[in-house]
């Protein structure tokens, strides 16, 4: 196993931190942003970069979580739905990673996501003061979406050893209809659970540096706070463009440093 050198702890510890807020605005896990920052800004191993900030993600969307409870923007069922079949998922996905590189799938995730991004970028600009503040009830959930995503989401999730929270965020606007702060709230809550089984998971395929993780953890614990914090009280039609188009700079991110490295 290779050590960190104490140089790089400012490094991870910064990195905590913005990936943190983002966490929080975006109800993500953040994964998919630190493990390349990790690689390029601290010089960590690619093994240990892909899963170690997964521990990280459980700390810091439970942070976020606690602003979302206070707002009353949980959809109980979405939750327990996708919970109930995203940690089998997760944890099928996980044991596959050992197996498969991944890199064509990085790929063709982030191309989805630059996809989905650009479609609600266009959506939100062409319907300018239409935004939906309301939050869905669960007489307005269809159990069989819910069910379908999360275990597509799960298995993808724990394949890349992240949270999904971007997916799941996504689907909940796009094919739930659900408004904005609602849909970031259920997200970032299944974030912190499909989190557990795949750091668990990885752990046991040797793939986490809990060095990196704890300093991750440090700062994003409480830097997710304050994205969530910021998310609630923003502007609904401003947060909705700036969702939508952070989804597009991810996807671009994420091809460029796949093909890159």
């Amino acid at each position: 196993m290779e050590y960190l050198q104490q140089s790089n702890y400012l490094s991870i510890l910064v990195i905590g931190i913005v990936v943190g807020y983002l966490s929080g605005l975006l109800g993500k896990g953040g994964s998919a942003i630190s493990t390349p920052a990790l690689q390029i800004f601290a010089g960590v191993n690619p093994f240990f970069a892909l899963a170690s900030p997964l521990p990280a993600s459980i700390s810091s969307t439970l942070s976020a979580t606690a602003v979302y409870t206070k707002e009353k923007l949980f959809n109980k069922r979405v939750v327990l739905l996708g919970a109930l079949f995203g940690v089998p998922a997760t944890i099928a996905g996980s044991w596959m990673s050992s197996f498969l590189q991944g890199k064509t799938l990085m790929i063709l995730t982030a191309l989805f996501i630059m996809s989905l991004g650009s479609s609600l970028l266009y959506s939100y600009l062409r319907n300018k003061g239409t935004s939906v503040e309301t939050p869905l009830n669960s007489n307005d959930i269809k159990a069989s979406q819910v069910m379908g995503a999360a275990l597509c989401i799960g298995f993808l999730a724990g394949l890349l050893a992240n949270a999904g929270g971007i997916l799941f965020s996504t689907f909940f606007i796009r094919r739930l209809k659900m408004p904005i702060k609602q849909a970031l709230a259920c997200a970032v809550m299944l974030s912190a659970i499909l989190s557990v089984p795949g750091a668990i998971t990885h752990w046991c395929l040797g793939h986490i540096d809990w060095n990196i993780a704890l300093l991750l953890s440090l700062t994003a614990f409480p830097a997710s706070y304050l994205g969530a914090k910021t998310a609630v009280k923003m502007k609904t039609p401003l947060l909705e463009k700036i969702f939508a188009l952070t989804l597009v700079l991810f996807g671009l991110y994420d091809i460029v440093y796949t093909l890159w490295v």
